[in-house]
């Protein structure tokens, strides 16, 4: 209130002076008090609003200005990350950090443990490619419905969030080399086992939102009722509430945990075709898309990947999986 009374009591004063010199025959026809101020309130008033009006529309340009800018720089395909989408693999090195997206609650692949550290499959790989950089990690958690969007607004640099590789996520980001293959699984209750996917019709089966359960049944199991979550935890919490008949998710995620989770079989180990799980960047970084098949193709002669089963696939899965029908090694599926 103190600023607009101020703002007022300036454009009086400015309009005074302006009044009594270019209008004051004008001012002095008006002898009547009453009519001076009236004209004079009149005048401050219209004042007011081209000043307004002229500074809407200055903010009007300058915005129209900014967002031509930001969609031609996006537009480019010169590796620029002036648009701040992404950043190249040298701007990375410069800024000393590599942001990656990993799940936080997809034991064994990407979680936290006790002790509140990221832990699994994806995050094993995420620390040897920040070591390799030779920059600071930051684990971005993610949801599945969230990976591609988190790419698309600069959030993190990489997805490692056991991103399957479909033909309609290739035309939002770019895929690496795959680094695991793996198929969809279904599990149920050991008091009414689901053995195939035909028996889930007219049934509730759950999914998580943003995931190839989800297209895989909408697209070919139309009479199967989906129970939909944003989370791993809620919909491992509402298949144990009895919410719905079965939960479906990759076949190497509901193996291991059925074996941590009595009472429960994986009647379905194997459905829909076997795919790829690779890294994703930004659409248009091809730079950290290119330094990224080269560092998954060098790994290979370690087998490094074989090395990160073992480190944190082994314990759970036992004798019950075969590693080389999980792994890929320098993106040969």
């Amino acid at each position: 209130m103190n600023f607009l009374q101020s703002a007022v009591k300036a454009e009086q004063s400015e309009t005074e002076r302006s009044f009594l010199g270019e209008d004051s025959e004008v001012f002095r026809f008006a002898e009547n008090a009453a009519v001076r101020k009236i004209l004079l309130n009149k005048e401050i008033i219209m004042n007011m609003i081209k000043k307004i009006a002229a500074a809407v529309s200055a903010a009007i340009l300058a915005l129209s200005l900014a967002a031509c800018s930001g969609t031609e720089s996006g537009s480019g395909n010169s590796g620029s990350s002036e648009n701040g989408n992404y950043r190249t693999v040298d701007e990375i090195k410069s800024e000393g950090k590599i942001s990656i997206g990993v799940f936080s609650d997809k034991m064994p692949f990407g979680y936290v443990d006790n002790e509140g550290e990221y832990q699994g499959y994806d995050v094993y790989f995420a620390r040897r490619i920040a070591q390799d950089l030779n920059v600071e990690l930051e684990l971005v958690p993610v949801e599945a419905a969230s990976r591609v969007e988190f790419l698309q607004t600069g959030k993190v640099d990489i997805i490692l969030a056991n991103f399957t590789v479909t033909e309609e996520r290739a035309k939002q980001v770019y895929f690496a080399l795959p680094y695991m293959k793996v198929a969809l699984g279904v599990v149920s209750p050991d008091s009414a086992v689901i053995s195939s996917a035909d028996e889930l019709n007219g049934k509730t089966l759950i999914v998580v939102k943003g995931t190839t359960a989800e297209t895989y049944f909408t697209e070919n199991y139309p009479d199967v009722k989906l129970q939909k979550y944003d989370e791993y935890n809620e919909a491992y919490s509402a298949l144990q509430d009895g919410r719905g008949d079965a939960f479906s998710t990759d076949n190497t995620e509901v193996l291991a945990w059925a074996m941590s989770n009595h009472g429960f079989t994986v009647g379905v180990e194997s459905l829909g075709s076997v795919d790829a799980i690779a890294p994703a960047v930004t659409k248009g970084n091809e730079e950290l898309l290119t330094w990224l098949n080269e560092e998954i193709k060098s790994l290979a002669d370690e087998q490094f990947f074989h090395a990160d089963y073992d480190a944190t696939l082994a314990s759970v899965y036992g004798d019950t999986v075969d590693k080389d029908n999980l792994v890929v090694e320098g993106g040969q599926m």
